[in-house]
């Protein structure tokens, strides 16, 4: 293939990955999308400023692993990336070549090579979350005077009952929410639009309730977003930022009252917090692992950073059940693979 059609082959394919897939894909967070598309556009600065490449002359071969190495390299020297974001970065270039690789067979081998960079040794940071006395306090402060203060400590509740992500949260909308059953319960889609259903206070339904009436009138419709943008209306969906801004908002004036709300509050602090209140409550590591939408109990465990003895407890109680329900296969007389719990091989000699 020439090479002015292996430059139109890799622009071509850039192109419709930002402007026609990742919309398709019906990314759920906007800023999941705007980060793949920034990380690309990255990468191509790279090679423009440091490798020389233009519009006319780039050509696949250039997210070959060298370079997208040197660009890890060029991340952290000249941008001041820490290696987390270096590893984010590489994820979605990589997101972007995986798309390459189903879309044109020919250039498969750039997603393979691209798997084999290995990642940088990034220290996870502990997540504050925020002492039930802090949340008190921050629910306290939203002023019930006001529509927006109604509104704010509707979300927050919602955010702190349920421990769900933000944007979860956001893309609630009437037909997801079911208050009118006993138990009353919220639909909310995840990641990787995995379905979780979250059971409800009596406080939080009665708060519910009466947002709903204020915000949506008698008769919502069922696709209208639950917390809507003020400037849109219930078709379009509040932003983050406008949330956290709100929150930061609040966060520092509980903090007067209450110097153990952090100033500077965010919202996945609210669903840490919430977990981390559970799990001081007594409920079980995996139902909390469940609830947060987790495939791994794992996950939780670091996510709450529980002390090594709050480990070991959960941990004893998961090996406690699982080896309860072994069946017990090392009697006296069994064979060494009956007592493993396989099938034995039976042989006439030796």
């Amino acid at each position: 293939m020439r090479t002015n059609q292996l430059t139109l082959q890799i622009t071509r394919l850039i192109g419709e990955w930002i402007n026609n897939y990742l919309p398709s894909q019906n990314i759920r967070s906007e800023k999941t999308a705007r980060n793949y598309e920034y990380a690309v556009s990255l990468f191509l600065n790279f090679l423009e400023k440091d490798k020389r490449v233009n519009g006319l002359s780039i050509l696949p071969n250039d997210f070959c692993p060298q370079n997208i190495e040197e660009w890890m390299k060029w991340l952290a020297i000249y941008r001041n990336c820490c290696p987390a974001t270096c590893n984010n970065r590489l994820g979605a270039l990589r997101t972007f070549l995986r798309y390459v690789a189903r879309t044109d067979h020919s250039l498969a081998y750039l997603y393979h090579e691209a798997q084999g960079i290995p990642l940088r040794k990034a220290l996870k940071k502990p997540v504050v979350g925020v002492s039930k006395k802090g949340l008190k306090a921050l629910l306290s402060v939203p002023d019930q005077r006001t529509s927006t203060g109604r509104k704010y400590l509707t979300l927050f509740t919602v955010m702190y009952n349920t421990a769900s992500r933000l944007d979860e949260i956001l893309s609630l909308t009437i037909g997801n929410l079911h208050i009118d059953v006993s138990p009353a319960y919220v639909t909310v889609i995840g990641k990787g639009a995995k379905i979780r259903t979250l059971y409800l206070l009596p406080r939080t339904v009665t708060l519910l309730r009466n947002y709903l009436k204020e915000f949506h009138g008698k008769t919502p419709a069922p696709a209208s977003y639950a917390f809507y943008s003020r400037n849109i209306g219930p078709r379009g969906k509040i932003s983050q930022v406008a949330v956290n801004k709100q929150l930061k908002k609040y966060a520092g004036k509980a903090h007067e009252v209450c110097p153990e709300v952090p100033l500077s509050l965010h919202c996945h602090q609210i669903r840490h917090s919430a977990a981390t209140h559970w799990l001081d409550n007594g409920i079980n590591i995996v139902q909390i692992s469940t609830i947060l939408g987790h495939s791994n109990v794992n996950t939780t465990m670091v996510y709450l950073d529980i002390n090594l003895e709050m480990k070991k407890k959960a941990l004893e109680k998961i090996e406690n059940e699982t080896i309860s329900k072994i069946p017990r296969k090392w009697k006296h007389g069994s064979s060494l693979a009956e007592s493993c719990g396989i099938k034995p091989i039976i042989s006439k000699g030796r």
